[in-house]
């Protein structure tokens, strides 16, 4: 009998928090909702809490952990020796993928050009990354692929229907058939990465040249992003120069194009998606936008995955902070719950101004998507934003999820969470579509040969002076070392660093709560910070940061 007790007491477990399931991300999130309903006004915030409640349901949540648990597998031939260049997946990825689809958040806003389409689509995008992010991209891309087909109208008029079909359907058949596609992307190449205007890869007249005309690729690519896609945005050197081409997987006739996967990439994290590496060999492809302006047509596609970018980072923050603020309020340790004790405190409620602010930014730069066609300020908005936003919400996602992993200790450590693969999606986004160092440099470029390209970010962030002295003098002294800095090149990163955080403040000190806005400004603005998550200045309001961050379920 004793030992039957023993056992009985040895199984029994105590101070542990209960699974986060079983709630509406959406109604959890303060910062996002506030920041929907502000950005995208007069739409309907139903379909958003119908996702969330879907992203915190034990079903979705086990999506997650399966499409990573079993990464994607590339067959390059089947038995017989024929080839084939098909990947399978798991079947919780097909799962992710179509409620993506169904939901729009692949294309949604180019089909629907309702005022807040942009904003409707980034905030249901941040709220199914929490679930997973690796399927994110080919549905990045496809929403971005858009913007670029547009610059050759006849092309266009026949991918378009298609890449904006609420449908999925991952088989190997023209897209036609299926009714839906998805796009890729494939610009870096192994002996120049961020350097394109290297590229080897070769595209020569199949008949008449010129945009819209039918090209011969020849080449490979280092990086092909999902490329079990119906199409691919590509960059080769035509006979004018760098030019952006689309490269379909299968021709009209349902014959395979000269296409080959070589292999798959062998990742740190975004395990469920395939990256890989593939061979051209007189594949066809139609010339789009100019020839010789490669650079410039794809430009538009990068752009808005850049963005995406944003998004995802912003939605790795909230789920960490999620997490975090949610193992603290159930566990113990020397006689307080976590939650209630002042450095802990500390550092959940820095955790918690970090991701609140990428939020905020991200939903502003949606909103400017949604305005950029119509409204030149705006377009310059998203141009300049969408840098400095990408430079800095990407790269401090990595540190802000080692920090939230060290807030549930050994909890946190384990696969059976999900914040090991929180931490190993960090680093992607803030490398993917240009590192740090591009961004920055991309940023000071723009300023130099634009005059004045600066002032739509002071613009926007002078609406808030006069609400905090804190805030008017870093604004003050922000312009004012951009104006004299003799060294821009070298100190790029720490001026686009100060700009993402004016940016930031300015947002925060116009539509967040006082305390949210008091302790950003008096740590990111005011100097009174350390190196690390949890050196927020004494006097602050941390319960009511962490309060407003916590999910409750």
């Amino acid at each position: 009998m004793e030992t039957v007790e023993r056992a009985r007491a040895q199984s029994e477990v105590a101070n542990q928090a209960p699974p986060l399931c079983d709630y509406d991300l959406y109604a959890a999130d303060a910062a996002l909702h506030e920041g929907f309903r502000r950005e995208a006004l007069g739409w309907n915030d139903a379909e958003l809490h119908e996702l969330g409640g879907l992203a915190g349901s034990p079903e979705a949540i086990a999506w997650g952990f399966e499409a990573n648990r079993y990464p994607p597998v590339l067959r390059t031939h089947d038995r017989f020796g024929r080839r084939l260049d098909e990947i399978d997946f798991h079947p919780s990825y097909h799962s992710l993928m179509a409620v993506a689809t169904r939901r729009g958040m692949h294309a949604a806003p180019w089909a629907d050009r309702r005022p807040g389409a942009h904003v409707a689509r980034a905030a249901k995008f941040y709220l199914w990354a929490q679930v997973e992010a690796g399927h994110g991209c080919p549905i990045s891309m496809t929403y971005a692929a858009v913007a670029a087909l547009r610059l050759q109208p006849a092309a266009a008029a026949t991918w378009e229907p298609l890449l904006t079909a609420r449908a999925y359907d991952p088989t190997l058949r023209p897209a036609a058939e299926k009714g839906s596609a998805l796009c890729g992307m494939g610009m870096t190449e192994k002996q120049g990465g961020s350097d394109v205007r290297t590229n080897e890869t070769t595209a020569r007249p199949a008949g008449l040249g010129g945009p819209g005309r039918e090209y011969e690729v020849s080449g490979h690519k280092w990086f092909c992003s999902a490329p079990m896609s119906d199409a691919f945005l590509i960059l080769a050197q035509a006979p004018e120069g760098l030019t952006c081409f689309l490269l379909p997987r299968l021709l009209p006739d349902g014959s395979k194009n000269a296409f080959a996967i070589v292999r798959l990439k062998d990742k740190l994290g975004n395990r469920s998606n395939a990256s890989g590496e593939v061979e051209f060999d007189r594949a066809l492809g139609t010339m789009v936008g100019e020839p010789g302006r490669g650079v410039r047509t794809i430009v538009e596609m990068v752009n808005r995955t850049r963005l995406d970018c944003i998004i995802g980072s912003a939605a790795g923050m909230r789920q960490a902070v999620a997490q975090a603020t949610h193992h603290a309020a159930y566990r113990t340790a020397f006689g307080k719950l976590l939650i209630d004790q002042p450095l802990m405190q500390n550092v959940l409620a820095d955790l918690a101004l970090e991701s609140e602010a990428a939020t905020a930014l991200m939903l502003r730069l949606a909103r400017a998507a949604d305005r950029a066609d119509d409204d030149e300020r705006e377009a310059r908005l998203l141009r300049i934003g969408t840098a400095v936003g990408k430079y800095w919400v990407c790269k401090r996602t990595a540190v802000h999820a080692g920090e939230a992993m060290e807030c549930m200790g050994g909890n946190g450590y384990v696969e059976e969470s999900i914040m090991p693969r929180l931490y190993r999606e960090a680093p992607v986004n803030s490398m993917w579509e240009g590192s740090g160092n591009v961004n920055a440099l991309d940023l000071l470029r723009v300023a130099a040969k634009e005059p004045g390209a600066l002032d739509v970010l002071f613009d926007e962030a002078s609406e808030a002076r006069g609400a905090d002295a804190r805030f008017d003098a870093a604004l003050a002294s922000l312009r004012a070392d951009l104006e004299g800095a003799t060294d821009p090149e070298v100190r790029a990163r720490s001026l686009v660093e100060r700009m993402a955080l004016v940016l930031q403040a300015s947002l925060l000190v116009r539509h967040a709560p006082a305390a949210v806005a008091d302790a950003f400004c008096a740590s990111r603005l005011a100097g009174d910070w350390g190196a690390t998550f949890g050196t927020l200045p004494a006097g602050l309001a941390f319960g009511s940061i962490i309060d407003r961050a916590r999910p409750a379920c």
